[in-house]
């Protein structure tokens, strides 16, 4: 299973000149990026860690591109994405968001259902990869 999240999920892979053009097309509009990584890509979990601070002022895409290859070679097993923010209307908005690295193996998720007052259903989406303690999710 392959976990979709982000501006471009439903495409295949982007390949780092593909990567580069949108860093490049986010820098053209003056959108500062951020890096972030997790091993819990839940739909919920929107708070992922940052590598570094996100990067204002830059005008080339090689900075950034560089950043992500950090990630990378610290994270290989770990989601990685790139964020882009416009500011444009006075507050911190996320005009594009998209997945740059992903573990070699995707476990995917469960649903779990729960039967509530009145016979009601509920139905959670836990991750696989929650059953592994935290830092060991993703390795082979």
């Amino acid at each position: 299973m392959r976990i979709t999240q982000g501006t471009f999920s439903y495409l295949p892979e982007l390949s780092d000149g593909e990567i580069r053009s949108q860093i490049q097309y986010a820098l053209d509009h003056g959108w500062p990026l951020s890096v972030e990584f997790t091993d819990d890509p839940h739909p919920r979990n929107h708070y992922w860690e940052m590598w570094g601070l996100p990067m204002f002022d830059l005008a080339d895409a090689a900075g950034v591109l560089y950043e992500v290859g950090e990630c990378r070679r610290a994270y290989p097993n770990h989601y990685i994405r790139l964020n882009a923010y416009d500011a444009a209307l006075g507050r911190q908005t996320t005009a594009m968001s998209f997945i740059v690295n992903r573990p070699p193996e995707e476990p995917g998720f469960r649903l779990e259902r729960q039967e509530t007052e009145d016979r009601r259903l509920r139905y959670t989406a836990h991750p696989y990869a929650l059953d592994r303690p935290k830092g060991d999710r993703y390795s082979q």
